[in-house]
């Protein structure tokens, strides 16, 4: 009897560890560590979906690159640069918004947006920040073009430019523009239009990883996670910031006053395929190639995944 007990007890607990989500620990996460806009991945693995999921420092190539990622983060701009090799990538949550601004020096006779032209601006090419320089240019009739791009990496270095002079504008996302007005004092201006354009930071992942059941299933519960982290956020950002903190290294009274730039959905916005359609002819040089249609477009993008998520 009392052996017949331990088998039958033996079976509960296999059948009990079957249901236990010990496969969320297993999900690959990877995304920008030292970027503000992670904070609902991060809320969301720590606090939400498993004690001992684990965000990794990468973003979309990780997806491909040896098969590393089951999920990973980008803004939009990296989704249609990587699409192109990769047609299998599928985007299924818009993480956070993103604001940008330019940030100038007065005393380099600048004191309107047009007065950009001929000056030397620092930024990350191929990327959001870079599409935002793009687009403000474009509200004044100019273009690209008409400044000159200094790439200077690492980012922090940056702020250092500018205060040297060796540049005579910034834009790039938080908080190192922020450093980079901090840097000048009241030499500097700022430049900022909502309506131009911001970044949507998101969450991507495969065609090939979506049709895997059990993959699915762990995909569309950390969906449901950072949905939850999202909303706490926005009722509570306070309480995420010191995760913000450890992970990226930024000083807690930076995090906190660059906050606003920010906000955090936890959806798929409605115009995501919009601003994905009017990106792409920028994009679209880098590999000499023509700009792909809204139908192309659309594809890339998998709302299946949060419709999952919100139904359970």
């Amino acid at each position: 009897m009392k052996k017949n007990n331990s088998a039958h007890a033996f079976i509960a607990l296999l059948v009990t560890l079957a249901w236990l989500p010990s496969a969320a620990a297993q999900l690959k996460i990877y995304g920008n560590t030292t970027t503000i806009e992670l904070a609902p991945v991060l809320l969301a693995a720590k606090d939400l979906y498993g004690d001992t999921t684990a965000v990794h420092n990468g973003g979309i190539p990780d997806l491909f690159d040896e098969d590393l990622a089951d999920v990973a983060t980008n803004a939009e701009t990296q989704a249609l640069r990587q699409s192109v090799d990769h047609p299998d990538l599928r985007t299924i949550l818009t993480v956070s918004e993103g604001w940008y601004r330019i940030v100038a020096r007065r005393s380099s006779g600048i004191s309107q947006l047009a007065d950009l032209r001929g000056k030397r601006i620092t930024t990350a090419p191929n990327t959001s920040s870079a599409y935002y320089l793009h687009k403000m240019l474009g509200t004044v009739g100019m273009t690209t073009a008409d400044v000159t791009i200094v790439p200077i990496t690492p980012l922090s270095g940056m702020p250092r430019a500018l205060a040297s002079r060796e540049v005579d504008a910034v834009t790039i996302w938080e908080p190192e523009i922020e450093n980079a007005a901090a840097a000048i004092g009241s030499d500097a201006i700022e430049f900022q239009d909502r309506r131009v354009y911001r970044e949507l930071f998101s969450l991507h992942t495969t065609a090939s990883k979506l049709a895997d059941p059990a993959k699915r299933r762990e995909i569309v519960g950390f969906v449901r996670a950072i949905v939850r982290a999202s909303e706490r956020i926005r009722a509570r950002p306070q309480e995420v910031w010191p995760l913000v903190v450890e992970r990226t290294g930024f000083d807690a009274a930076l995090v906190e006053k660059v906050w606003h730039h920010e906000g955090y959905p936890g959806t798929l916005v409605p115009d995501l395929l919009d601003v994905m359609v009017e990106e792409d002819p920028f994009i679209a040089p880098e590999r000499n190639r023509a700009p792909r249609t809204r139908a192309q477009l659309a594809v890339l993008i998998d709302a299946s995944v949060l419709r999952e998520a919100l139904a359970e």
